[in-house]
């Protein structure tokens, strides 16, 4: 019984401090918007043109790739 009075004692002693009713009535922030990634895709044009521009960057990163094995095999 006496830990049943104290645990009261206790949950009306933090409910009532300061710091949590501060809490409570300090103005909220405006909510920015979420920004998963820093460099979010924003489409440009057609279907066709995105894909044309995926695949030359597919090409290009190949096409990096594979110099960048040529000079570290004659290295």
């Amino acid at each position: 019984m006496l830990r049943t009075f104290a645990l009261i004692g206790l949950g009306a002693a933090i409910a009532l401090s300061p710091p949590a009713t501060l809490a409570q009535t300090a103005p909220a922030a405006p909510a920015a918007p979420v920004q998963h990634h820093a460099t979010a895709h924003k489409p440009t044009g057609s279907y066709r043109s995105e894909m044309r521009r995926r695949h030359n960057a597919s090409k290009e990163r190949a096409r990096a790739g594979a110099e960048h094995m040529r000079t570290m095999q004659n290295q």
